[in-house]
């Protein structure tokens, strides 16, 4: 029997190596295809230039700063609004969860507020707050909270109810109840709804730097497109796609590291 388990471990080890190298060499394959594309003028090298270009123009922007300081106020913006958007949202989700009436209160206002586009708000949000970094952030966390409350609550009610009378049995009132059964039981949700957050924060702080702003990835790619430095512009760009694919690889590791009977 052992020795099953251990093959059936080695097997796993070794597609999870082959997973993870597959991620790893899929993009450079697609870098590579591009460069031999532009090489061979089957791009036109104005609208796609070659990745050695867009490395080139990285570390020009790196060497003077302009790519980190970009880099590092929209990471601000992102985390602010993520965290002030999350934590409200699964307080919500929990009371949704909870509580008919609070379903009843929040359900439809949260279906009637949800399918508008947040950037389209973002006018509005500047007006009350202002040009400066709130109104970035207070568009990404109000995107953030809905997918955040609406992902708690649907963790919430798939809890077999047979672990909430038991809890209650037991005396679990309060914070020991949330920390003990309804968090634990959402999680699965909750992080998907993480993932899920992220990736619409960062589209949507970028969104917002496009208009709203002097600095950041955002306006980076905006600039670029403006005074015609495309090469700046694929920057931006990858800077972006590299962002999202790195928390999504580090949400997925706390999803496997949190939940680790889950099938992968």
């Amino acid at each position: 029997m052992s020795a099953a388990w251990e093959a059936q471990a080695r097997r796993s080890r070794r597609l999870r190596a082959a997973e993870h190298a597959l991620r790893l060499t899929s993009p450079l394959v697609l870098l590579l295809l591009w460069e031999w594309a532009v090489r061979m003028r089957l791009l036109d090298a104005r609208f796609f230039p070659a990745p050695s270009s867009v490395i080139a123009a990285a570390v020009g922007l790196a060497r003077t700063g302009e790519l980190w300081g970009d880099l590092g106020v929209t990471l601000y913006r992102l985390a602010l609004g993520f965290v002030a958007g999350a934590f409200p949202g699964i307080a919500l989700g929990l009371l949704m969860g909870l509580s008919r009436w609070a379903r009843a209160v929040a359900g439809p206002l949260i279906a009637a507020l949800y399918p508008i586009p947040k950037i389209a708000v973002l006018p509005l949000i500047i007006l009350i707050f202002g040009l400066g970094d709130l109104s970035k952030i207070v568009v990404v966390a109000v995107g953030v909270f809905f997918i955040m409350a609406i992902n708690t609550s649907a963790g919430v009610l798939q809890i077999e109810r047979i672990y909430l009378d038991v809890a209650k049995a037991y005396g679990l009132r309060g914070l020991a109840y949330v920390r003990g059964v309804l968090l634990p039981g959402a999680l699965p949700s909750l992080l998907t709804g993480a993932k899920v957050s992220l990736g619409i924060a960062l589209i949507l702080v970028v969104a917002a730097e496009f208009l709203a702003a002097k600095d950041g990835l955002g306006y980076l790619i905006w600039n670029g497109w403006q005074t015609l430095q495309v090469e700046q512009m694929y920057v931006g760009l990858v800077v972006v796609a590299v962002l999202g694919y790195a928390m999504t690889i580090g949400l997925e590791e706390a999803e496997r590291r949190a939940l680790p009977w889950l099938p992968r």
